[in-house]
């Protein structure tokens, strides 16, 4: 509260009652937690883009979403400004726009985006789980003072449900412009993740990619294979087993176009499919070929030592056993001329 003092040759002095928080200390504690907040804008606010935002909030950054599907309740639930126009998004000049939407639709989303309505040195980050895709899209439609991470966090809302420490978090500095504010802005963005627990791993698009296609894609590969036969819990479910149906709840929750993205944009998918075909053959004739083995034996009881290649007891180096005798042959109906040769036997 303000009072006027004595008047000292017509000029009036203020006084103030309570001294006022406006010291040094306090400025710069205040300047340190705001260069530790970030303005999140979120494209794409389905199951992921909610996932990640509610931990942005919890950690005090500023989070605004975008979508073609209106979420303006589930938003405004978690504390995120929703808009439905994407004008509108972008003028409110988020630091960071976070790419949360399908694999599919990514491309014609980021096109549609008024991208100069953003500042002009705005830090894009992706998140799909393909790589070499979203950061050629990006390097080609964006312009080049507009920075570009790319980033994988390998998991999701059920994966990552609890906690995400010693989750795999994958990151690409694909373009980041030589500017100190640039350069802590990624960093307070990758710093979001290590402090939730993550295990950072800096590794190029084009590996993520290679790594990613014998581990994610067959992951989820034989997922939905399993998903497929229906399996079901029994009375007498092993270890391993309920491993298996943990494994489909995992894959089969996540939509279809997301498993069809892994295939379609991640060019070592084909590969991969094919080596877990011919391992799938492989496997197929080292059982059957045992069938074999099995069925010989009982054809030719005399020998009972047939092995797994046929040239007898199975011992290295040991001789042949000798082939059973010949036997009697047919008899055939009067009259008729065909011969047999009985040495011959009959391979089966």
């Amino acid at each position: 509260m303000l009072r006027p003092s004595r008047s000292l040759r017509g000029l009036q002095v203020m006084a103030i009652d309570a001294a006022q928080p406006f010291d040094f200390e306090h400025r710069m504690r205040k300047r340190m937690s705001d260069e530790g907040r970030l303005k999140v804008g979120i494209v794409g606010f389905g199951t992921f883009g909610q996932f990640l935002a509610k931990r942005l909030v919890a950690k005090g950054h500023q989070v605004i979403a975008t979508s073609r599907t209106p979420y303006e309740e589930e938003a405004r639930s978690i504390g995120v400004d929703f808009f439905q126009d994407v004008d509108d998004f972008c003028e409110e000049h988020p630091e960071v726009v976070l790419l949360a939407s399908s694999i599919l639709s990514t491309e014609s989303v980021l096109r549609n985006l008024p991208i100069q309505r953003l500042k002009r040195n705005t830090l894009f980050v992706d998140v799909l789980s393909v790589k070499v895709f979203p950061k050629q899209l990006l390097l080609r439609e964006l312009p080049p003072e507009v920075d570009v991470l790319c980033t994988h966090p390998m998991f999701g809302p059920d994966s990552g449900k609890g906690s995400w420490a010693g989750l795999n978090f994958m990151y690409e500095k694909v373009r980041i412009g030589a500017d100190p504010k640039r350069e802590r802005r990624v960093e307070t963005f990758l710093k979001f993740f290590r402090e939730e627990g993550c295990n950072m791993v800096e590794m190029t698009c084009e590996e993520h990619d290679r790594q990613a296609a014998s581990t994610q894609f067959i992951t989820h590969t034989v997922g939905r294979v399993l998903g497929t036969m229906q399996l079901r819990s029994t009375e007498i479910n092993t270890k391993g087993f309920d491993a298996l149906l943990n494994l489909v709840n995992n894959t089969t929750n996540d939509s279809f176009e997301l498993y069809y993205g892994l295939f379609l944009y991640n060019q070592n998918a084909t590969d991969e499919l094919e080596r877990l075909e011919k391992a799938f053959d492989t496997v197929k004739k080292q059982l059957f070929g045992r069938l074999h083995d099995i069925a010989r034996k009982q054809l030719f009881p005399a020998d009972g030592s047939y092995s797994a290649n046929g040239n007898g007891s199975g011992r290295e180096g040991a001789a042949p056993a000798a082939l059973p005798p010949p036997r009697e042959p047919l008899a055939l109906p009067a009259g008729s001329e065909q011969q047999y040769d009985t040495r011959k036997t009959i391979d089966v």
